[in-house]
């Protein structure tokens, strides 16, 4: 047999091989067998202001999340709009409410702090605040920061603090360019008043996690299975688990220092709101199925733990006679 030939067979297996690698992939592969996981690996990540936004009685959405879904992990943002909605004016009663609640049961928190949190526009300012004044908003910002790292620094519910969430990320949100001077200033400022370990956050496939990393103490990266461009709508990721570890030990973090800040545990929305996507819709991006497939590649991953997102729109689901994610959520927590 000629080199040619055998190159060109070696060339089909090849790509033979290649092929059943990524349909292998492009299935939903992770909900074949039990999930297995160790105990409190799986949080959520919980929006007081999101849960508003699409209608929920936020008070009774946390309860359930406590008293019904039994999670005992909780990310929360702490917005700056809602906090100091007038200048020097701070009102931590919501936030205070919602931390001793989890801590009658338990809870541990992920204190999400500063200017760019989750949920859209991502950068949560007050209106009062001169945003086209970098200088005077870095300052407010370091202010707010101080205030409230001061009023919570003394609670045993709290684990780590993660300052602003993916603060190197250009590419999302009404935000102005990240600034990682003022980052590190940030993070510096939190050191100083508190020993509690620091989350930086990054997207899980848009960049190489060293920025984050020389910042972090534990590092929250985002997974997002299926997302949706508006050049070539839905799009799966064909990334398998193990691509998150080798990317987290090129970037010299730790394996006990790698967590997921943000699991995909809702529907991507196209435009609009999420409660106006149809079934057929939301399913595109994320059905029942979907949720199980997701649960087990973050089980894959071998990352330390991993917040759901998306708790409050199975919420929302299970209040509009939708129960299954709902359902599915309390058997995990």
């Amino acid at each position: 047999m000629s080199l040619s030939r055998k190159l060109f067979i070696i060339a089909i297996i090849l790509v033979f091989l290649a092929l059943l690698f990524f349909i292998k992939i492009f299935k939903n592969n992770y909900t074949d067998k039990q999930i297995k996981y160790e105990p409190d690996f799986f949080g959520v990540t919980f929006s007081k202001k999101y849960a508003s936004e699409i209608g929920l009685d936020w008070k009774e959405a946390y309860i359930a999340i406590l008293d019904d879904l039994k999670v005992k992990q909780i990310r929360l943002p702490v917005y700056w709009d809602e906090i100091e909605s007038e200048q020097g004016v701070f009102d931590y009663s919501v936030y205070d409410f919602l931390i001793a609640e989890g801590a009658k049961r338990d809870v541990k928190f992920v204190i999400n702090i500063g200017w760019r949190l989750p949920r859209w526009p991502e950068c949560h300012a007050p209106n009062w605040t001169s945003q086209e004044n970098i200088i005077n908003m870095q300052a407010d910002t370091l202010s707010m920061l101080s205030k409230t790292v001061k009023r919570y620094k003394d609670n045993p519910a709290i684990l780590y603090w993660q300052v602003e969430n993916e603060p190197f990320l250009n590419t999302f949100g009404i935000c102005p360019p990240s600034d990682e001077v003022f980052f590190a200033a940030e993070v510096a400022l939190v050191k100083s008043l508190d020993e509690r370990p620091i989350i930086v956050s990054g997207p899980g496939e848009l960049n190489l996690w060293r920025q984050e990393a020389k910042y972090a103490d534990i590092f929250g990266t985002t997974i997002y299975r299926i997302i949706w461009n508006k050049f070539f709508g839905y799009i799966r990721y064909p990334l398998p688990p193990w691509f998150y570890r080798v990317k987290a030990w090129f970037a010299g973090i730790p394996s006990d220092k790698r967590i997921i800040a943000e699991l995909q545990a809702e529907p991507w929305v196209p435009q609009g709101k999420i409660i106006y996507l149809s079934n057929n819709e939301a399913d595109k991006s994320f059905s029942i199925g979907q949720f199980q497939a997701n649960l087990r590649f973050a089980v894959n991953t071998g990352f330390k733990r991993s917040y759901l997102w998306g708790v409050e729109w199975w919420y929302w689901q299970y209040k509009h006679g939708n129960k299954e994610f709902w359902e599915l959520a309390r058997t995990l927590f």
